[in-house]
């Protein structure tokens, strides 16, 4: 019986970034041994084990064989006659294909630390066609690695869009498919992730919606970099790396897809447009709640956060109102980062002052802090409360438009 240490923590020691967790595979052993030992098994799919004083996971070396669609179509068989080398073909992509023993030294059968010093995502085997979740995980792991200079081999990509020819992708669950999604978002080039999804083809099946906005024209007073597509692109670049935020980024221009093309490059009423198409997103991905809040409010608001000094006082309050800005002041600066990134995400304009946000957010408070025990102490109850909070709040945004003085944006 020997264990090994596997995957990430290989990969990422090697490349000097910081190891967050580690992985080990058992090879020669069987479930009762492990339970001998103390191990408590946790693997409901194949043996998987937690050390029973650091709790990380071991894993018995195991062999996965095609049987069915999708990524759950995989009959696994895991015996002590398992290889540590062939448990290694098993993976998605070379340099996660490594391991390392007690001593320190590397295992390497498929050639990752290679491709490590050559910053390229390779296969190790024809098998990584036969799981579709590995195109997202691929993706994932560009947009990761791509600030080290990492890209997908151009062999990896072929294969990868013959996977989608082949209508693998379309048998992903949504719930996969969300978890790789929200995964990708939050890593440190979420651009690279849509750029890798749309090059091998599983854009247009997974997020058509986003697919078709590459190649539309927008007007290039606003927009210098024309396209859409490469616009929602600069934007993920400029947001904050908070899931929700990216998420609402990534589909906030949703109705520019379906413009008329007679009326282009003009996209007036996209916001309204688009509103349907995220909810559909979001419905069809298993999107949660406060996310799917949040990206129909900037889809439906970001033109007005980008005016804003040119609304009238009881517009901003009915927009504050419409985004619950006053129970939710979280969502609320979520709801400002978004626009801010949308507003930045032009080519040129990255390094632009947005003082859009600090007149909002200064709005929001105003609103919010209308005190309504002070209404109820002069008499007010009932409908007539409402009716004077309104108009006390109305009049605090007001003062503050008053005072405030929009800025000279050249």
């Amino acid at each position: 019986m020997k264990h090994y240490l596997v995957g990430g923590a290989v990969r990422d020691r090697l490349l000097q970034r910081p190891v967050h967790e580690r992985d080990w595979v058992v090879v020669g052993a069987t479930e009762d041994e492990m339970l001998a030992r103390g191990f408590r098994p946790v693997g409901k799919d194949f043996p998987v084990f937690l050390h029973p004083d650091t709790g990380e996971e071991y894993a018995l070396a195991r062999t996965e064989r095609k049987s069915g669609h999708g990524y759950g179509g995989f009959t696994v068989y895991a015996s002590p006659d398992v290889t540590l080398e062939q448990d290694l073909q098993r993976r998605d992509l070379t340099v996660n294909a490594m391991a390392e023993t007690e001593d320190g030294e590397v295992v390497d059968p498929y050639g990752g630390r290679a491709d490590l010093e050559a910053r390229k995502l390779r296969h190790v085997s024809p098998a990584f066609s036969e799981d579709p979740l590995r195109i997202l995980r691929v993706a994932r792991f560009a947009a990761r690695y791509a600030p080290f200079g990492f890209s997908v081999a151009g062999e990896t990509m072929t294969l990868m869009q013959g996977m989608v020819d082949a209508g693998e992708v379309e048998h992903l669950v949504p719930e996969r498919v969300w978890k790789e999604v929200s995964r990708a978002l939050t890593e440190p080039r979420p651009d690279v992730f849509i750029q890798v999804l749309r090059e091998c083809g599983a854009l247009r099946v997974l997020l058509p919606e986003v697919d078709r906005l590459f190649g539309v024209p927008q007007p290039a007073l606003h927009h210098p970099e024309i396209d859409t597509g490469d616009h929602i692109l600069r934007a993920l670049r400029q947001a904050p790396a908070e899931l929700p935020v990216r998420f609402a980024v990534l589909v906030h221009d949703l109705g520019k897809g379906i413009t008329p093309d007679d009326v282009l490059p003009s996209h007036r009423g996209h916001e309204a447009a688009g509103m349907p198409l995220v909810k559909e997103v979001c419905q069809r991905l298993r999107v949660p709640n406060p996310i799917t809040a949040l990206s129909l409010g900037v889809c439906e608001f970001h033109l007005h956060c980008h005016k804003a000094f040119e609304l009238r006082p009881k517009t901003i309050l009915k927009m504050l109102r419409a985004l619950d800005a006053l129970r939710r002041p979280e969502r609320f600066e979520q709801f400002l980062q978004s626009c801010e990134a949308d507003a930045r995400g032009r080519l040129g304009l990255e390094d632009r002052d947005y003082p859009q946000v600090d007149y909002l957010r200064a709005a929001r408070e105003a609103a919010a802090n209308v005190d309504p025990q002070a209404l109820i102490a002069e008499g007010f109850e009932g409908a007539e409360l409402g009716k004077a909070l309104e108009r006390a709040r109305l009049q605090a945004v007001t003062e503050l438009k008053n005072t405030y003085g929009a800025p000279d944006q050249g």
